[in-house]
């Protein structure tokens, strides 16, 4: 099946109404593959992916990947030829990640790292498919000022997968876990990217996400809230960037088997308020608050093996929050809407 060359490749996307994963899902159709899309809604929406259900090559499938999925039996997958074709390309990206309501994901977390993982992976060992899987920046464990920089051969800091975030935070690890597995065991092209603190357009917001919430209170008036006591260091990743490296990374014909993408430049988090402030002419205010469970101080990435892609965060901080700001303001009273109706259900 790799060495067919097909018109168009078949890709599937889980995750794919999240906020990274639309983004990627509307590049794969720029680049004229056919996607399928596969989200549950947990914390995607629907809002994420309406401007593509018009493209006959994107077809949509509502399903839990933590439940077996035969996606031979779906009828709006007929366009894709399954049985003939498979697919080429699969990125898993399919994971509750929610700040503010961490604990009501607990188990679709936990299942996703593992048992949706599983699944992922025997569709893709079915069509001899590549994979991209989604990790991210928390296997490295807590900051550590000795090393702030980490990079892939780094073991990081110890995690103790029996806290509250253990879910997630060691989940991340036996998703790499399970994708070397696979890769050793049957020979299965699997490939990991360590995504580091991203934002950008169609993050959701009330969910303790820093620049949404940022520009979302700026914009009405209200007081932006910076936690750990206003003392939270972080790097920040456009999400076109992020896009872009996860693109390279499963279409380079010879590419390492885990990869950072993030940026390696360290902000204060009262300076990036600031900015939002000024650049929404709030009179807002900013205060502090103690720490969320799931907002920790992370380890800024070393990049070597991206840029050996031809990967580089190329959007500046201040472009990056200017386009945040306008798709705000432009669809904030859909957004608020929508997001009262989430938490109401």
């Amino acid at each position: 099946m790799p060495d067919v060359v097909f018109e168009k490749k078949n890709v599937l996307v889980t995750g794919g109404a999240g906020f990274i994963g639309s983004h990627l899902c509307e590049h794969l159709l720029r680049d004229g593959h056919r996607v399928a899309c596969v989200d549950n809604f947990s914390t995607g929406h629907v809002r994420n992916i309406e401007n593509l259900l018009s493209y006959p090559d994107f077809q949509f499938i509502r399903a839990d990947i933590n439940q077996p999925l035969d996606l031979e039996t779906f009828t709006e997958l007929a366009a894709f030829k399954l049985p003939f074709q498979g697919f080429q390309q699969v990125y898993h990206l399919a994971c509750p990640m929610s700040i503010a309501n961490f604990d009501q994901f607990k188990m679709q977390t936990l299942l996703a790292n593992s048992v949706g993982t599983y699944h992922v992976l025997e569709i893709a060992r079915k069509y001899r498919a590549r994979v991209l899987l989604a990790s991210s920046s928390v296997v490295y464990g807590p900051r550590n000022d000795a090393q702030p920089f980490m990079e892939e051969t780094d073991a990081g800091r110890a995690l103790n997968h029996l806290s509250p975030r253990g879910c997630y935070d060691e989940g991340k690890r036996f998703v790499e876990t399970m994708g070397a597995t696979y890769r050793q065991v049957h020979g299965l092209d699997v490939r990991t990217a360590r995504i580091f603190r991203t934002y950008g357009p169609r993050m959701p917001l009330f969910d303790g996400q820093l620049i949404p919430d940022f520009v979302l209170n700026a914009l009405d008036g209200k007081d932006l809230v910076v936690y750990a006591q206003g003392k939270l260091r972080t790097s920040m990743m456009y999400v076109a960037d992020a896009v872009d490296g996860l693109l390279r990374h499963m279409n380079a014909a010879e590419a390492p088997d885990v990869v950072n993408f993030g940026s390696d430049v360290e902000m204060d988090i009262n300076d990036v308020a600031k900015r939002v402030v000024e650049m929404t002419g709030s009179s807002s205010k900013i205060t502090t608050r103690e720490d969320l469970l799931f907002l920790m101080e992370l380890p800024l990435p070393r990049t070597g093996r991206a840029r050996e892609l031809g990967w580089l965060p190329l959007v500046r901080l201040e472009d990056g929050l200017r386009r945040t700001i306008d798709y705000i303001r432009a669809n904030k009273l859909l957004l608020t809407a929508g997001e009262g109706e989430d938490r109401a259900a």
